[in-house]
């Protein structure tokens, strides 16, 4: 079982998007999926269910935030309790993999002061071991899953670097950062990554002070930059963005060899319907095939960088 955080801190970049597609390909490939949304736009909620099915079904206690909120009753859920497997997309699938979701919540902003409050101390060695206790919150939940439950788990990440959100890269093998290649969208990115160096060092250093512990150090790699919402001409980007792709692979950063192309249409429009646009086997316009060969570049190249391995695991 692999765990990705997917993640920029710059909005519009196309990040849910990824998320969806990237899941529900995954699934097409015989593999089984759990995506965990993060982020309190809940956007990713939104592709697979429809809001008034949520207000209905998961707004008062089935949500990432309601499992958060658990460990201040006293009365912990376990993450499995919070499964959904949204129906629209999973009957496109039929005898492929599985789709399998935890939804998020708008409230979710809040639970990052809340775990903010919870890691002090009465000195430094218990403030360090409270450190690793909140900060691994999420990849000690995850941990209650059997290893083939599902081959990869893909983690919706807000675009900050909050507590919620470094739980997330605690518990992830991988890091995968959806970008624009324009200035704002790149910007950020050699600051995400030293954020991350910056996490995993004091991670790790807090680790080796409390004696005795069975917590592994963490060693999250960044699968690399996915270019999305990309301009083309004759199948290639435009040339006033390629300085920004070149820009980030100076940075040391992987680059995805694959891109996908921006279609506000085709993208906006698939969350009404419950199914990624890769699975829109019925639609023959060009530019959706264009898209969705893009699109399916990119998961076999995601799957050769992060070596997924498919389980032909089923629930």
């Amino acid at each position: 079982m692999k765990i990705v955080s997917i993640i920029n801190y710059k909005g519009g970049v196309g990040k849910t998007s990824i998320t969806a597609n990237l899941g529900a390909e995954l699934a097409w490939r015989n593999y089984n999926v759990l995506l965990i949304d993060l982020d309190p736009q809940t956007s990713l909620t939104f592709s697979f269910i429809n809001p008034d099915e949520w207000e209905k079904r998961f707004l008062k206690s089935n949500t990432i935030k309601d499992w958060f909120d658990s460990f201040e009753s006293g009365e912990v859920k376990l993450l499995k309790d919070l499964i959904f497997v949204p129906e629209r997309v999973n009957a496109r699938l039929k005898d492929k993999g599985k789709l399998h979701l935890i939804p998020s919540h708008l409230g979710l902003i809040n639970v990052d002061l809340e775990l903010a409050t919870q890691m002090g101390g009465s000195n430094l060695k218990q403030t360090k071991k409270n450190y690793i206790k909140i900060h691994r919150r999420l990849a000690n939940g995850i941990n209650k899953f059997n290893q083939d439950d599902f081959d990869v788990i893909l983690i919706d990440c807000p675009p900050n670097f909050n507590i919620v959100t470094k739980n997330a890269i605690v518990a992830s093998d991988f890091i995968l950062i959806p970008a624009k290649p324009d200035y704002l969208s790149t910007l950020g990115i050699d600051y995400l990554k030293r954020n991350v160096n910056e996490l995993v060092r004091d991670f790790n250093e807090y680790v080796d002070v409390d004696d005795g512990s069975e917590i592994n150090k963490i060693d999250p790699k960044v699968l690399g930059v996915i270019f999305n919402m990309i301009q083309i001409y004759a199948n290639v980007p435009i040339s006033t963005i390629r300085p920004f792709i070149k820009q980030t692979k100076k940075l040391g950063i992987p680059v995805f060899d694959s891109f996908v192309r921006e279609n506000k249409s085709l993208f906006g429009d698939s969350p009404q319907y419950g199914i990624p646009v890769i699975l829109n086997a019925y639609n023959n316009n060009q530019t959706f095939k264009g898209i969705v060969k893009e699109m399916e570049e990119f998961v076999t190249e995601f799957i050769k960088k992060s070596n997924i391995k498919n389980g032909n695991t089923r629930n």
